[in-house]
């Protein structure tokens, strides 16, 4: 039975310090996490495109067609 018992003080050691650990080495250097960031970007987004006009050229426009008809 005793056994058993240090099993499980084993497998919450490990479930503590395994996370602990690994922030400790992945943030603890900023150089490390910025690879880490770059090295796994899953989105990729395309280049931005040509912007929508904003509500007064839109006003301008309907003006100036209005004008013409």
């Amino acid at each position: 039975m005793a056994r058993y018992g240090a099993l499980e003080v084993f497998k919450f050691g490990c479930y503590i310090s395994i996370p602990i650990l690994m922030t400790i080495f992945v943030a603890g250097n900023p150089g490390r996490l910025e690879s880490i960031i770059k090295n796994r970007a899953y989105v990729v987004y395309p280049p931005e495109g040509q912007r929508p006009p904003t509500a007064e050229e839109l006003i301008d426009r309907i003006n100036k067609n209005s004008r013409k008809q």
